[in-house]
């Protein structure tokens, strides 16, 4: 979990509450938003302090490991090798099996900064370009200033409603410029609270990390009980 002060509201990835089982979060100190919403990698002090927080999830007791920031997907395999357990830090990871499950047809990628999300990220998760329209929310006051900023400036409250007109205001865009899309994937943990607002408003099913992170347990757990 990044290391931040707005509300984690429900539906929020860094909510211990959004997932279908228990979880709980380990903040690594120092990897603030701006440090990780970058077209790059994070800092080696960064990505070891990643590392750490995912052994010591593993050492105690956890069954898969996930991640509140969507750009960490440039460091998955980094943290997944250094574990045994299943690791998804990224919504961006289920591209792939999301436009194989609507017949290849193309996916709106919803996320924190348009700008930042670049070919560092989009390789790590093997997003074809071709199968993908991508808008962000860095022009959203109410987004930006609670969690595109220094942790110090981040408020204690975050305006959901306007967030929400935002995000949705975003997808039906990206849908009428692009009508081909076949769904939306919400790269940032930010935004699930939002994906039911979004799946109203465009016909089209939202996924997000916590979907993937669900799934993901779902399968770590029928492992555990089929192993005799």
């Amino acid at each position: 979990m990044l290391d931040t002060r707005f509300p984690r509201i429900s539906g929020d990835a860094g909510n211990i509450h959004s997932y279908a089982i228990p979880a709980r979060t380990a903040i690594v100190t120092g990897a603030e938003s701006l440090d990780i919403v970058i077209d790059g990698l994070p800092s080696p002090d960064l990505v070891e302090a990643f590392i750490s927080a995912a052994k010591q999830l593993e050492l105690e007791g956890a069954i898969a490991i996930v991640s509140t920031c969507g750009f960490l997907v440039s460091i998955q395999d980094q943290i997944a090798n250094a574990v045994t357990i299943p690791v998804l830090l990224s919504a961006l990871s289920l591209h792939t099996e999301i436009s194989a499950t609507h017949q290849g047809k193309p996916i709106g990628i919803l996320t924190a900064s348009k700008k930042e999300l670049g070919q560092t990220a989009l390789k790590a998760a093997n997003v074809n370009r071709k199968n993908a329209y991508i808008e962000g929310m860095e022009d959203c006051r109410a987004f930006t200033d609670a969690i595109l900023k220094p942790k110090t400036k981040q408020p204690l409250e975050i305006d959901r409603t306007q967030v929400e007109k935002a995000v949705v205001k975003k997808a039906q865009n990206l849908l009428k410029n692009n009508p081909d899309i076949a769904a939306f994937l919400l790269e940032c943990g930010n935004l699930p609270p939002y994906s039911d607002a979004i799946a109203r408003a465009t016909g089209r099913p939202v996924y997000s990390i916590i979907d993937g992170a669900n799934d993901m347990v779902e399968r770590a757990t029928n492992q555990t009980r089929s192993i005799p």
